[in-house]
Formats: C-alpha cells, sequence, structure tokens
C-alpha cells in the first residue's frame, strides 16, 4: 500500500511540497538506490508523464523499526520534527505466522515510538493509522471502534522482554485466545496504543479487510506482489492448486488498494482539518456494502485464466472449493500430492532437482493459514466512511473515489487476475497464444493419461473377474437401453 499512496500523493496532490519516506537500509544497497528502483515501476508511469521530475519531492529517511527510536538520526529527526504535517502509518508485518516477539516489535513498538515522534512534530496535522478489519476477528459484529485490548500492551511487552524465545513460541496460542494468529493480535494492541495517544493527537485509523489488485488507479489490476489472495490466484492459474478448503456461500471481502489509499487520504483530509475530539475508526470494507462470495471469485478465476492462460502451466486451471474437511483432503491426496510424487520421480529420474512436493507443502502453509478467513462472515459497520464520503465535493468523490457500491465484481477479479499475470509474473500478453497451445498440450497429456488407466483397470480388474464382467455389461446394456428409449421419445415428439 505504501507504493501506492505515494504514487496517490504525487498525482493527485501536486502541491505536496515533499515526501519524507522510511526506509529500511539493505545492504549493498543505499536508500536513494532504492527509491530509484522503486521509482522506476510501472505503477509510477502516469506521474512520470505528467512530471518527469516528479522524484525529487521524495526524501528517504534512514530507519530501522527494529531499532530503539526506529534507528533515526538526530539530524532527520529535526527534520522530521519541523516540517511534517500529516502522518501515514502503513508500515507492518503482514505475516500471518510471524513470532509473536518480532510481530509484537513490528506492530506495537515501531507504533509507539512513531507516535513519540509525532509528538515532537511542530505542524503535525493529523496522523493517520493503517490498522486492519480483522483486529477485532473474535468479534462477528465489528463497529468503528476501539476494542479493548486482548491484554495491556506495555504489560505484555515488558514482560517478552526477558523471555527466552522457545518459551514465547509455547505460550502464544494461549496469549493470542480466539485470534486465529499474531498478526491479528498485534494490530489489536497497536490500536489500543494508538488510542493512549489520541488525547494528545489528531487521529484517525483505518481498518481494510483483504487488500487486493487496484480497481481504478492508477490503472485497473495492478498488483506487485504473492500477499493474500494473489498468490492463491496465481497458484489456481498455473494449475497447482486444485483444492481449497473455504465456504462457496461465505463473503469474500476484497478491497481493492486504490480504494483503500483513497479513503486513506480522505480521512487525513477530515481529520486534519475537522480535528475530532476522538481518534475515528473507519472500517473499510465490501461485505455489508457490496458482497461478493468465495465460490463466484472461483468461478470468474479459472474462467480467466482458461481465456487468458499463464506461461507454463503445470496443469488446466480446475480449481474447486469445498467447506468439508475430508473431500478437501481427498483432493490434496489426489490432486497434489500424488502428481507432485510422480513430476518429482520424473525430475529424478532425468537428471534434476526434484521441487514440485516441497512447493506443494508450501502452498498447503500458505492455504491453511488462510481457510479462517475464508471460511466464515463477518458484519462491519461502516458509518464513519459513509459520513466521510458525504463530506467531499463533487469534484473530491472522483478524484478520491472510495465508493465500493460502483465496483463490478467480474470485471474487478478479471482484471485483477489479467494483473497477475502482467505486473507480478511480468508475462507479455501477445504470448497468450502460445500459453492457450500449452493448455490444449495439457489437455491431450490428460486425455491420454486418462483412456491409459481405464485400459490398465480393465486389464488388471475387470477382464480377470467374472463377477467384475457381469457388472460392467449390466452397466453398459442400461446405458444403451437409456439411449435406445431416448432416440424413441423423440422420434415420437418429432
Amino acid at each position: 500500500m505504501g507504493k501506492v499512496l505515494v504514487e496517490k500523493l504525487l498525482r493527485s496532490c501536486p502541491d505536496v511540497n515533499a515526501l519524507y519516506i522510511l526506509v529500511r537500509p539493505k545492504a549493498g544497497q543505499s536508500m536513494s538506490e532504492r527509491v530509484q528502483d522503486m521509482m522506476k515501476c510501472k505503477l509510477f508511469d502516469r506521474v512520470r508523464e505528467d512530471n518527469p521530475d516528479f522524484h525529487q519531492k521524495i526524501i528517504p529517511i534512514s530507519s530501522e523499526l527494529m531499532q530503539p527510536g526506529l534507528a533515526i538520526s538526530p539530524e532527520d529527526v529535526q527534520t522530521l520534527t519541523s516540517c511534517i504535517n500529516i502522518v501515514f502509518h502503513c508500515a507492518a508485518t503482514i505475516r500471518f505466522d510471524e513470532p509473536l516477539k518480532h510481530a509484537l516489535q513490528l506492530n506495537v513498538i515501531a507504533t509507539q515510538q512513531l507516535l513519540s515522534l509525532a509528538q515532537q512534530m511542530q505542524h503535525l496535522q493529523a496522523f493517520i493509522h493503517i490498522s486492519t478489519a480483522y483486529a477485532n476477528c473474535n468479534r462477528r459484529h465489528i463497529d468503528e471502534v476501539i476494542y479493548p485490548p486482548p491484554v495491556e500492551p506495555k504489560k505484555l511487552i515488558d514482560s517478552l522482554e526477558w523471555m527466552d524465545d522457545n518459551i514465547i513460541r509455547d505460550i502464544t496460542p494461549r496469549l493470542i485466545g480466539d485470534r486465529p494468529n499474531t498478526y491479528t493480535y498485534t494490530k489489536a494492541l497497536a490500536e489500543c496504543v494508538v488510542q493512549q495517544e489520541s488525547g494528545k493527537l489528531n487521529i484517525g485509523i483505518i481498518r481494510p479487510s483483504i487488500v487486493g489488485a487496484s480497481w481504478q488507479e492508477p490503472f485497473p489490476g495492478w498488483i506487485d506482489n504473492f500477499n493474500g489472495p494473489s498468490g492463491v490466484f496465481i497458484a489456481a492459474g498455473k494449475g497447482i492448486l486444485r483444492t481449497m478448503r473455504a465456504s462457496n456461500d461465505a463473503v469474500a471481502d476484497l478491497i481493492p488498494v486504490d480504494v483503500v489509499i483513497n479513503l486513506t487520504l480522505a480521512a487525513g483530509w477530515y481529520t486534519a482539518v475537522h480535528r475530532p475530539k476522538t481518534a475515528l475508526v473507519y472500517n473499510c470494507t465490501t461485505g455489508g456494502i457490496n458482497p461478493f462470495h468465495w465460490g463466484e471469485i472461483e468461478h470468474h478465476v479459472m474462467s480467466t485464466f482458461k481465456r487468458n492462460p499463464l506461461e507454463q502451466a503445470f496443469r488446466r486451471p480446475n480449481a474447486n472449493i469445498t467447506s468439508n474437511y475430508l473431500i478437501n483432503q481427498y483432493w490434496i491426496l489426489v490432486s497434489h500430492k500424488f502428481p507432485a510424487l510422480i513430476y518429482d520421480l520424473f525430475l529424478r529420474l532425468s537428471g534434476q532437482k526434484p521441487q514440485m512436493m516441497r512447493i506443494f507443502n508450501r502452498l498447503h502453509k500458505a492455504i491453511g493459514l488462510l481457510e479462517y478467513f475464508s471460511s466464515q462472515d463477518w458484519e462491519w459497520n461502516s458509518d464513519n466512511m459513509n459520513m466521510l464520503m458525504s463530506q467531499l465535493s463533487a469534484e473530491d468523490k472522483k478524484t478520491f473515489n472510495f465508493d465500493v457500491r460502483q465496483l463490478n465484481w467480474p470485471e474487478y477479479i478479471e482484471n485483477y487476475c489479467i494483473g497477475t499475470k502482467k505486473y507480478v509474473l511480468n508475462e507479455d500478453m501477445s504470448d497468450i497464444p502460445a500459453a492457450r497451445q500449452h493448455l490444449r498440450k495439457l489437455r491431450n497429456i490428460r486425455y491420454t493419461f486418462n483412456t491409459v488407466l481405464l485400459v490398465f483397470i480393465w486389464r488388471v480388474f475387470i477382464a480377470r473377474s467374472q463377477m467384475a464382467r457381469n457388472i460392467w455389461y449390466f452397466v453398459v446394456s442400461l446405458c444403451f437401453k437409456f439411449l435406445s428409449y431416448f432416440r424413441a421419445s423423440s422420434t415420437l415428439t418429432q
């Protein structure tokens, strides 16, 4: 979301003098080089056309969220405290299986330290914190309020400071309780930390649900990572993913990244201008306004990838969703593990390193982490989001559009899938005919394999057993009689 936020500010807010972004140092690459690499991304093409020198507005600040004081130098602290007007805090770890101590450092302690820095900023007008709609996923109905934390953040931080990593790992399940992972747990704690500072700062909290590819801006379908549903869509398009445990009727609360950013900027404006007495929370979701279900997503993802296939697919796209644990395990065995073993055997015989079973194991782990969110529904109140929309002028409603009632889901899912092909996998759309030819080749291989398997079963089981032959002939005769009856009925009707 950080890249999209920077792009939107540069393109739609040309009067902004400078953007200071906290950049983590990386071995062998300076901060300036990292920012330059980011600016070369296709995401910034529209900004580049309007202002080729846009990069001059971006000022990188060396920072490390895991270090005291965010590792910001005294000179940079002085610069930030003297000129910053609005802070957008969207840095966090989004790994669901992050060790608790690490997640606490990145999502809670870093937020505390940034709030401490914000209190020193002489001209600060708003502090906008990006949380998640699932921070309180242990509730079925979620209002736009900050709920009491599962534990006092300071007490937990002090307790974990002296504990061994093994002890923390052992007690993590009991600490997070009815939340599914350390991500949602620490995000709830971070909201509490932000609330504790809301009396001194003008604060807004944005809670997006499952963030997906862009809807409209800067162009449809932009995405550059495997996070969230993107990796699942790609695995399904490649024919690797064939089954997923989810509820077909559960709402898939996807939210386009540009919708989140537009709401974030609008909330920044409202917070700075109107200065609410308490921190306003904005549930940025689609399920209660324009719902779409996992079963519908499955259909549109499969149909899109059959029309616009990915290159070098492992199998033809044909994933299905089931909420039944036993059925899901059956298809994992038949459609995932068995083909992976055969393919790895082929690789070994050809002198190559086996890899498919390792890929499937990673896929199963990732899918398992998503099951909690794809198997149930939540209800999010969106009164504050509606209020904010009503405060915008007609022009601003177009420039900063976050009205998800206008979202056409089938069109969005198609653009999303094509976006994963173009921007994540860097595949050329001109190569689609070759990809389609590859799918036809895979189809023919499948038909050949099924025919050989049928002949094998006949020779091994049916041809050697009188009872099996009798059953086979009975079934065939029934089919023949049905066909004869159907033809006779058709003739009489004519």
